[in-house]
């Protein structure tokens, strides 16, 4: 018994003993722990490791005015103003008054606006369609590819505007027939809405969801599409052709929307931005005639919501300038854009589609550029 307590007591004194003791007890206590069967809480191992449990603020940045402004006064595109020469005595006359910029449009929320900072070029269409446009007509690897060339024409057109890439696909598709409520038009299903916001995200582009709302109105289709609008990538496109007042069917007759439908669209999509801390939207208007809007001046921007009113003709140069002079210039409303159709614009001998640089020299510029 003596020989063994000197024993023990000789191999306690070593180094061994001390490490396969502290072994053991990382072994029987702290290992468990590390691995999740000791059941340790979140909190405490916060605590432990000192691991961060708020997320991380959303860094908004500010709106610079003054770049705002400049580029603002850029797309008016005005012509520069030279005095008159006056007898000496008399008074020259005022300076010319234009309709571009628009005075007393609101600024955006915030530095997270795409307009004017960026100038949006999108491809149109259905994905259930060859015919309607571009995005539907081609498989996404060609459409995609088509639109960044376009995109690139743009850029070297001019330079100093930045270029956001966007799909605008229609959501919801004006038909000929009635339909189970006979509001001729035909609601596209969330699958494909998704495929559009899979092939945006892809591409780095933004999502248009485009209404054609045949006998159903404004207020009943766009809250349909919440759960894309809360999203910060996607916006909204109104298309009064085929929104039908009176007794005729989508494509007999053009349509028509007031700014009371616009103005709904506006405050709807702000409510979404204000709630969910989002970056401005953009609703793109359609337009080629003088009834399809009516009371424009009643149109309201807000600070959340950027209006484009879109030139939407299809034809020859001239007739397509003749619309936008007409129609789209003296009745200002924030933004303006225009549309080019492949096939339709080059239907008429000897004719081709216009150019960026032949755009650029119209009088507002457009910041957002469709194609079909």
């Amino acid at each position: 018994m003596k020989n063994f307590r000197q024993g023990m007591r000789e191999i306690i004194k070593s180094k061994k003993f001390w490490l396969v003791a502290l072994f053991l007890l990382f072994i029987f206590f702290f290992a468990p722990q590390i691995a999740g069967i000791g059941k340790v809480s979140y909190e405490k191992f916060s605590e432990v490791v000192k691991i961060d449990k708020k997320p991380k603020a959303l860094v908004i940045p500010p709106l610079d005015k003054a770049e705002y402004d400049r580029r603002m006064a850029l797309l008016a595109n005005n012509p520069p103003y030279i005095p008159p020469a006056v007898p000496e005595g008399q008074t020259p006359p005022p300076p010319p008054t234009y309709h571009w910029p628009v005075l007393g449009a609101p600024y955006p929320t915030d530095g997270r606006a795409i307009l004017p900072f960026k100038r949006v070029v999108a491809y149109y269409g259905n994905l259930y369609s060859r015919k309607m446009g571009a995005l539907g007509e081609y498989d996404e690897a060609e459409m995609l590819s088509r639109l960044d060339a376009e995109v690139k024409k743009w850029e070297l057109a001019d330079p100093e505007t930045p270029v956001q890439p966007a799909l605008h696909y229609i959501a919801v598709v004006a038909q000929g027939s009635a339909g189970e409520d006979d509001k001729y038009r035909a609601r596209m299903p969330g699958t494909e809405i998704e495929k559009v916001l899979a092939m945006a995200e892809r591409a780095g582009a933004i999502v248009f969801l485009d209404i054609q709302v045949g006998f159903s109105t404004v207020p009943i289709e766009v809250p349909r599409l919440e759960k894309y609008l809360k999203m910060p990538n996607v916006h909204l496109g109104l298309d009064p052709e085929f929104s039908m007042k009176g007794a005729y069917p989508p494509g007999k007759v053009v349509g028509t929307m007031d700014a009371t439908d616009i103005n709904f669209a506006i405050n709807y999509l702000a409510g979404l931005v204000k709630e969910n801390n989002l970056p401005p939207k953009i609703l793109v208007v359609h337009r080629y005639t003088q009834k399809m809007l009516t009371n424009y001046k009643n149109i309201i921007p807000t600070p959340e919501v950027q209006v484009v009113i879109h030139m939407d003709g299809w034809g020859g140069k001239a007739k397509k300038i003749g619309t936008y002079k007409n129609f789209i210039y003296p009745e200002p409303v924030q933004f303006t854009g225009f549309k080019l159709f492949y096939k339709n614009d080059i239907k008429e001998p000897n004719t081709i589609i216009f150019s960026p640089e032949e755009l650029l020299k119209l009088s507002p510029r457009p910041i957002y550029i469709q194609y079909q």
